[in-house]
């Protein structure tokens, strides 16, 4: 008699320290260190669902076993059904069968041998990322695709500088991509990814989303850029594909009749006499005042270019004044006989780095202290002073104090040696992790004329100066540019970089203005200390001339 008996093994759920970990986050993708938490979820379902399968492999073993079985008795049977029946045991085995074991076999086929993983993914999808983070993480490639000038097919190939994990896209991450880029109004992306989803359907590649859809959304992205020989073409080619396809029918006549009258426009010499007259006189509204003005360059472009390695390069005279050393900040007794190795980023506005100046240790420790109590970085509202999330500011952070470990105080102490200013006024140490394409637009870190109360509730003034450790490299991307003065600091894990964003008149470097470039491959991790003014009257002493 074949039993059906079947013993369910334990499916694996998730630890509970990490569900905490997880619940207590949003918007993972603005961190790629809580997006690793992630990865061992997926890795905790993966053994679930293998778990899942080993067992309803096992049930089908069975029922196949069973079946074969039968198929070989009833072929038997069927050759002689009287004579089969004759014998008692025949008889009493068939009536014990349909009466028994058909019931046992439907019972195991209808057995849900699904309920523990089904468990165990509802308990994890309340930690799973939203539709925020998918739509904010494909707006941080579209972002990346922007600043380092890197085409779809690019990305798509995973062909991007200093990778160790190369993946590609498929068509559906493509055509993804594309759709998220039109909700967004983003005809401009939308035609590049959807364009690349439809070159590598070209290519051979299998998929379920077809041509008619890519150049549906094509045509119409195309169109809405003003290209509309372009976008009927497209719509002839979709046409072919689907002769019955009712919106391109229709945006084929829409698209002829738009062509054609700009084509009678064109011909027409009143039309263009209007024409001539209207460029000549918005040629007259834009020419400029000033004969010999340098053109300005935009500053979004000038971030941008700094951002890719370009922009304003540094003369040889100015760069042959800059210097490394060791420095030990006039003989202080933590340094004389171990002095800093220190070296000269920029000159105006001065910027230094201190180089291994924060341990492997400490930066691990500052790491695990700060994650669990990382939360999406905020800006203070110019206006209303309120502090809140922004798309330019795309981090997480986290504040820390003594309080935590003792180390902070040390690394604090270590920031008071090195720059002779007071801590005991400075903000606590900023520990902040860039999410995916992480940024921070240029932007100044004092508070200037028009906010005069930015920092008033701390009551220690304005900020003097910044200290930024990093405390990971980054494979690329990711540096620090200040688009004024045309400056790119790169991350240099355990370095750190100081300047001041006032003069000693108290009034604001507005040379200081800086940005964190997008993180194109990597994590960035870094920490700050912003020192204000109180408390360095007799450290940094005021002077009578503005720009001193």
């Amino acid at each position: 008699m074949l039993s059906f008996r079947m013993e369910l093994p334990c499916l694996c759920l998730l630890l509970l320290s990490c569900l905490q970990s997880l619940s207590a986050t949003h918007d993972f993708y603005t961190s790629i260190g809580q997006m690793t938490d992630l990865l061992y979820t997926e890795k905790d379902l993966v053994t679930s669902l293998k778990d899942y399968i080993r067992v309803e492999e096992n049930k089908l073993e069975r029922v196949k076993r069973w079946a074969d079985k039968l198929d070989l008795l009833s072929a038997a049977a069927i050759q002689d059904p009287e004579g089969y029946l004759g014998h008692p045991v025949n008889a009493f085995k068939l009536m014990k069968r349909l009466n028994t074991e058909w019931g046992e076999l439907e019972s195991l086929v209808l057995s849900d041998t699904a309920e523990g993983f089904i468990s165990n993914l509802t308990i994890q999808r309340q930690h799973f990322p939203t539709d925020e983070d998918q739509t904010g993480a494909a707006k941080a490639l579209l972002r990346l695709q922007d600043t380092y000038r890197l085409d779809a097919d690019t990305i798509s190939t995973g062909d991007l500088p200093g990778v160790k994990h190369k993946i590609q896209m498929t068509v559906e991450d493509c055509y993804e991509l594309g759709k998220i880029a039109y909700s967004d109004v983003d005809y401009y992306h939308t035609e590049l990814w959807m364009a690349q989803a439809l070159k590598q359907l070209d290519r051979g590649e299998e998929s379920t989303i077809d041509k008619v859809t890519l150049l549906d959304y094509l045509s119409y992205s195309i169109y809405q850029q003003g290209e509309i020989e372009r976008a009927l073409d497209y719509t002839k080619q979709l046409l072919a594909l689907d002769p019955e396809h009712q919106r391109a029918k229709g945006n084929l006549k829409y698209f002829e009749f738009q062509l054609e009258k700009l084509k009678k426009a064109e011909e027409d010499p009143t039309q263009k006499e209007k024409e001539r007259g209207k460029r000549e006189t918005k040629e007259k509204k834009e020419k400029p005042t000033k004969k010999f003005s340098a053109p300005q360059v935009p500053e979004r472009k000038k971030y941008e270019m700094l951002c890719r390695g370009e922009g304003i390069r540094m003369t040889p005279r100015r760069q042959s004044r800059l210097f490394c050393r060791y420095y030990d900040n006039n003989r202080n007794p933590m340094y004389v006989l171990a002095p800093v190795k220190q070296q000269d980023e920029w000159d105006r506005p001065y910027i230094v780095r201190f180089i291994d100046i924060m341990s492997d240790q400490e930066m691990e420790r500052v790491k695990q202290l700060a994650k669990p109590r990382l939360r999406r970085a905020t800006i203070s509202n110019p206006i209303t002073g309120v502090l809140e999330t922004a798309s330019y500011r795309i981090s997480k952070s986290a504040w820390l104090t003594g309080y935590e470990d003792p180390m902070i105080d040390t690394i604090n102490q270590r920031i008071e040696d090195l720059t002779g200013l007071e801590m005991d006024t400075a903000e606590e140490l900023q520990v902040a992790n860039y999410g995916v394409g992480g940024q921070y637009e240029p932007h100044f870190d004092f508070g200037r004329k028009d906010e005069p109360d930015a920092f008033k509730e701390l009551g220690t003034g304005n900020r003097i100066a910044t200290w930024l450790f990093y405390m990971s490299d980054v494979a690329a991307g990711g540096a620090t540019v200040f688009p004024d003065v045309g400056a790119a600091v790169y991350p240099q894990k355990g370095t750190a970089v100081f300047w001041y964003n006032l003069f000693p008149s108290g009034e604001g470097d507005y040379s200081t203005r800086h940005a964190a470039c997008p993180v194109l491959v990597g994590n960035k991790w870094v920490s700050n200390k912003w020192i204000h003014e109180r408390g360095q009257e007799w450290r940094r002493p005021c002077s009578l001339n503005e720009t001193e």
